[in-house]
């Protein structure tokens, strides 16, 4: 093996990660390996405006690492705020390369407006919704990717804004659900994969974690995603004990974007 990547290292304090740095670093170059001082870097999660260890520098022997800001992993883009933003605009931007590279089959005006739909769904929306169960998503991020979306559709049908035809009338000539749609169903699907695990798996001990000492600071409270778990249940008229079923869970997911066909 010639090198190892995506490793990451996590501690409360940076004096935990300088001693956790240490040990991998012995222990990485006690087996032959060399752990890389160009590419080392650390995020520093920000849950509240308390400012602790001002004075503590992350540093890997001599050398300090480098702070970012933001950094992706894992194919997701981590920000030090905690919003997602950033993954967002990643994942459109990751959609629109996967588009241009099968344009050649999706502008092709002798191909069949459902078998387009179909490519598309196959090909386009796993790589915009990669990561999407967890977002905790706003307004905001859901009308980004439909704008995304139906710019897509559009260019598959031939056609422009300056046509004036309506969104719902593409979408069900290529036979594609809306991306709000399949994102409230990757996250509901998430939710139920988790409701019907045991409560001593990580996942399940993650609902219970409590942050000791936490202050919220000024303005509107961040939207967390069991917020946003809640109002899809409630939107789709669903129960936490219908999750213990995977059929009929699968099931009542898939009705949304059946009846948003027309199916």
């Amino acid at each position: 093996m010639l090198f190892a990547d995506d490793v990451v290292l996590i501690d409360e304090t940076r004096g935990g990660v300088n001693d956790k740095l240490e040990v991998w670093r012995q222990t990485l170059e006690s087996k032959g390996f060399r752990l890389s001082r160009s590419k080392t870097e650390y995020l520093e999660c920000k849950f509240n405006n308390v400012r602790l260890e001002n004075e503590v520098v992350v540093k890997l022997e001599s050398q300090e690492v480098c702070k970012r800001d933001s950094f992706r992993y894992l194919g997701s883009v981590i920000q030090e705020n905690g919003e997602i933003d950033e993954d967002v605009s990643h994942h459109i931007g990751a959609g629109w390369m996967k588009w241009k590279l099968a344009s050649g089959v999706l502008c092709d005006k002798k191909m069949p407006p459902k078998l387009k739909g179909k490519f598309y769904r196959v090909v386009v929306h796993p790589v915009m919704l990669y990561g999407a169960e967890c977002w905790p998503v706003k307004n905001s991020h859901i009308q980004k990717m439909k704008v995304a979306e139906m710019r897509m559709l559009r260019w598959m049908c031939g056609l422009i804004r300056g046509d004036r035809v309506r969104n719902e009338i593409i979408r069900e000539k290529v036979g594609v659900t809306p991306v709000e749609c399949k994102m409230r169903e990757v996250r509901l699907r998430w939710f139920g994969h988790v409701k019907r695990r045991s409560m001593d798996v990580p996942v399940r001990r993650c609902e219970r974690l409590a942050l000791d000492g936490f202050r919220r600071g000024r303005g509107r409270p961040k939207k967390y995603w069991g917020e946003v778990i809640r109002r899809d249940m409630k939107q789709l008229q669903l129960t936490e004990d219908m999750t213990l079923d995977r059929k009929v869970w699968r099931r009542e997911l898939g009705q949304e974007s059946r009846a948003s066909l027309g199916r």
